[in-house]
C-alpha cells in the first residue's frame, strides 16, 4: 500500500482524530518485504520498559515477555481454530536448557545455556541471574509479591553455582515455584550494564531500566516515544528459542476502538488488539479476518465493593446489590456473549473447586430490597460508580446497566469515569474507590492463587479493602498444598463458598481475550498475561 494511502485510510477510520504514520520506523527496503515487519495496533502501550518498576502498566508486561528471557516458559497446545495457547501444565527451557532436583526436593539447579548472550555480546551467567532474582525480591511492591507466590522470598535462596549453573533453595515445597518462573517477572537483566546505573539511592537502577531495557530476548528496543508507539528489532543472536520470522515489531497504540477494528479490516496492520467484544464477534462471523478468542483462565470481571464505605460493611447491603444486578443485560450487551457468564447457580454450596464458577446471584429485585430493608438502607443510600475509560469498551455499558439496576432498589449513583493511566494507581494502589469495576486475572492456574490477589487484605487487587481471616487462614494452607492432598478440595470449596456468601466482589463474566489479525498471520499464541507475544507470529 503506497503511504498516502495508508495514511489517508487511517485518518479516514480515525474521524477528525490525527493518525501517526505505523511505518515510520520502517526502512523503505523492508516495507516492500512486509514478511518481515509486523504491524500492531493496540489500545494503549506501555508506560515503563522496566515490568520491576512501581506502577508499570498490564501493557509492559509484553516488554518483559518479547525483549527478556526467564529460565523457563510454559508449553503450548494447539487450539480448534489453529492457533495457540500457553499450556499451564508444561514447562519447557528458556534461557535454562535444562534443571534438576536435589534428592531431598529442596532445592532445584539449573543449567544455563553456554552461547545466550546480551544484546551487547556479554555472556549471560548466573551472576546475571542472581542479580535479576535479588532485585526481583528486593525491589518491593508487586514484583516481589509476585516472588513471594512461589515461595521466592530471599536474596540467600538464589546461589551461583558457576557461571552457567544457578540454584535455587526452597524455603518449603511449593507447587507454585517452578510456574511462578514462567510468569513475567523473573526476567533475566543484564547485571553489568545495571550496575553501572545503579546509585546509592537507586540500587536497581530503577531509573535507568525504566527507559533503556538491558537483556538478551529475542528482541531489542528500536524506539519507544511513550503514548505512540513501540519498536522491537530482532537480535539475530538469541539462543533461548526459535529465532522469530519477523525482523521488525511496530506497534502502535490506538485509543479509538473502532480504528483499531478498522484498520485491520483494511488491511492496513496485521494485528489488532483491545477489541470490544462486539466487534470481535461481528468480525469473527464476517470472516474476512480471523479472529482468536479463548476465555482468560483464572480472570474475573466483576463489581468491587470498598469496606471503607458504610453501608458495605453489612453483608446484606453486599447480596443485595448482588441481587440487583441485570446480569443476563450485561452479559449480552457489554461482553456480547464473549466469554462465559459468572451468575445463576443453583447453590451456595459450591459443587466442584473450578475457578472462576458462576456465583448463586440472579436479577431479583425483591430480594434485594428485602435485603436493603433489614439491613437499615430502604430507602437506599448514594455512592459513586467507578470505570476506567481505559477499558471504556466494556466498563461504560456495565456501569450503565449497574446504574439502572440499582436505581430500582434506591441506590443512586453517578458514574466516575476516571482516566486510564490513574485507574491502577486510584483503584489498585490507594483503594480509594467505593463501588467500582473490577478486571483481575491470576497468572497461576490455582483458585487459591487468585484469592492469594484478590481476597487477602492488603494485596494489590484487592481493591475491595476485604478482610476475612478464615479466607487468608485457608489461602495460606492451600498455596502450597499439592492437589492431590485429602484437604484440598474441602478447603478450597470453603473458601469459594465464603466468597459467593460474603460477595465483596460480584462476579459477572468471566471474559475472553479477542485478538483480530490478517489470514496470512500464523502462530499467534494466547497468554495469561494477556500481551502479544511477538516471537511464534509468522506471516505467509
Amino acid at each position: 500500500m503506497e503511504r498516502r494511502k495508508f495514511l489517508k485510510g487511517a485518518a479516514l477510520a480515525a474521524g477528525s482524530a490525527g493518525v501517526l504514520p505505523f511505518l515510520k520506523y520502517i526502512p523503505a527496503a523492508e516495507a516492500s518485504s512486509r514478511n518481515a515487519v509486523l504491524v500492531v495496533c493496540v489500545g494503549s502501550g506501555p508506560n515503563s520498559m522496566d515490568i520491576h518498576r512501581v506502577g508499570s502498566n498490564r501493557e509492559s508486561y509484553q516488554i518483559s515477555v518479547n525483549l527478556y528471557d526467564r529460565l523457563v516458559t510454559h508449553g503450548r497446545r494447539e487450539l480448534e481454530d489453529g492457533t495457540f495457547a500457553y499450556d499451564s501444565t508444561v514447562l519447557e527451557p528458556e534461557l535454562a536448557e535444562s534443571w534438576e532436583f536435589a534428592e531431598d526436593g529442596m532445592s532445584v539447579d539449573f543449567k544455563l545455556r553456554k552461547d545466550a548472550t546480551f544484546w551487547d555480546g556479554k555472556p549471560v551467567t548466573a551472576h546475571d541471574v542472581k542479580w535479576s532474582f535479588d532485585r526481583a525480591v528486593g525491589i518491593g511492591g508487586f514484583p516481589t509479591v509476585q516472588m513471594r507466590a512461589g515461595s521466592l522470598e530471599k536474596p540467600e535462596q538464589f546461589i551461583v553455582v558457576d557461571d552457567h549453573t544457578f540454584r535455587i533453595e526452597f524455603l518449603r515445597k511449593s507447587k507454585l515455584t517452578m510456574p511462578d518462573l514462567a510468569v513475567p517477572i523473573p526476567i533475566i537483566i543484564n547485571s553489568e550494564v545495571a550496575k553501572q546505573h545503579a546509585t546509592d539511592s537507586d540500587p536497581w537502577a530503577a531509573e535507568y531500566l525504566h527507559r533503556t531495557p538491558a537483556g538478551g530476548g529475542a528482541f531489542k528496543l528500536g524506539g519507544w516515544q511513550s503514548g505512540e508507539q513501540v519498536v522491537y528489532e530482532r537480535f539475530d543472536d538469541w539462543k533461548s528459542g526459535p529465532l522469530p520470522e519477523v525482523r521488525r515489531v511496530v506497534i502502535r497504540e490506538v485509543p479509538s476502538a473502532s480504528t483499531r477494528r478498522a484498520l485491520v479490516e483494511r488491511g492496513d496492520v496485521d494485528v489488532s488488539l483491545d477489541l470490544p467484544p462486539r466487534d470481535a464477534a461481528d468480525m469473527a462471523a464476517a470472516g474476512r479476518v480471523r479472529v482468536a478468542s479463548v476465555p482468560v483462565e483464572n480472570t474475573v470481571h466483576g463489581l468491587g465493593l470498598n469496606m471503607n464505605f458504610e453501608p458495605f460493611r453489612d453483608k446484606r447491603v453486599r447480596q443485595a446489590i448482588a441481587y440487583a444486578i441485570p446480569y443476563q443485560q450485561i452479559f449480552e450487551a457489554a461482553a456480547y456473549e464473549q466469554g462465559l457468564p459468572l451468575y445463576g447457580a443453583d447453590s451456595f454450596d459450591p459443587s466442584s473447586i473450578d475457578w472462576p464458577q458462576p456465583f448463586p446471584y440472579n436479577t431479583d429485585y425483591d430480594k434485594s430490597r428485602e435485603l436493603l430493608a433489614e439491613a437499615g438502607y430502604a430507602d437506599g443510600f448514594q455512592v459513586p460508580l467507578s470505570m476506567s475509560l481505559g477499558l471504556a469498551q466494556w466498563m461504560e455499558p456495565t456501569c450503565l446497566l449497574i446504574q439502572e439496576g440499582l436505581n430500582r432498589i434506591g441506590i443512586r449513583t453517578s458514574i466516575d469515569k476516571i482516566p486510564g493511566a490513574n485507574w491502577r494507581s486510584r483503584s489498585l494502589v490507594e483503594k480509594e474507590l467505593d463501588l467500582h469495576l473490577t478486571h483481575f486475572g491470576g497468572w497461576l492456574n490455582y483458585p487459591e492463587y487468585y484469592f492469594f490477589w484478590q481476597y487477602v487484605h492488603g494485596h494489590l487487587f484487592n481493591s475491595m479493602n476485604y478482610k476475612n481471616e478464615e479466607i487468608e487462614a485457608l489461602v495460606d494452607e492451600t498455596l502450597h498444598m499439592e492437589v492431590d492432598h485429602p484437604d484440598y478440595e474441602p478447603k478450597l470449596k470453603r473458601m469459594i463458598e465464603i466468597a459467593m456468601d460474603e460477595v465483596p466482589m460480584i462476579p459477572i463474566w468471566q471474559p475472553s481475550l479477542d485478538v483480530a489479525m490478517q489470514q496470512n498471520i500464523e502462530g499467534y499464541e494466547h497468554w495469561f498475561h494477556r500481551q502479544l507475544d511477538c516471537r511464534t507470529l509468522t506471516k505467509a
